[in-house]
């Protein structure tokens, strides 16, 4: 009667966590991709922590927005923005790629199409990544968070806002 007990359990948790992970890999089943923590975002499906306001705001904690203008650089001036980022904040901050901007888009969402819960007071325009475009290494793709189309049709030297993540 132990024995079969014990194969029970190791079945029931084999059953259990195949589950879990079909429901982790499954698009449009509700398990969380986020997770607030004051002013960063943890993204638990790309593996990386948001700042979730844009550069240039602030995190209100009694509002729980963000507030203040919107900077926008050039692929240029980013580098100086994140290392600022990384002594006040710690880590090793950076651009989110292509993917890990795409993935913030929210396609029921009016715009803003992003989770305004997570991300608020987002500018409803293109997003940089640090992705450049294969084909023109001069342009960088973006995400526009009007429309939550991703475009490759910006120069380096175009200035546009933009978030920041570091891996966890």
């Amino acid at each position: 009667m132990q024995h079969m007990m014990k194969i029970g359990i190791c079945e029931m948790f084999k059953f259990s966590h195949l589950f879990g992970l079909f429901l982790m890999l499954s698009p449009g089943i509700g398990l969380a991709q986020f997770f607030e923590q004051e002013h960063f975002i943890k993204d638990i499906r790309n593996q990386v922590i948001w700042i979730r306001c844009s550069a240039g705001q602030v995190w209100d904690i009694e509002s729980q927005s963000c507030n203040g203008e919107v900077v926008r650089l050039s692929q240029t001036e980013i580098p100086i923005a994140i290392e600022q980022a990384n002594k006040q904040l710690g880590g090793s901050w950076r651009l989110p790629s292509l993917d890990e901007l795409e993935s913030l888009v929210c396609d029921q969402c009016s715009p803003a199409k992003i989770e305004n819960k997570y991300f608020p007071n987002i500018a409803r325009e293109a997003y940089w990544s640090s992705t450049p475009n294969s084909l023109n290494r001069k342009m960088f793709w973006t995400v526009n968070f009007q429309t939550g189309h991703k475009y490759s049709r910006f120069f380096g030297y175009q200035k546009l806002p933009f978030l920041l993540v570091k891996d966890y």
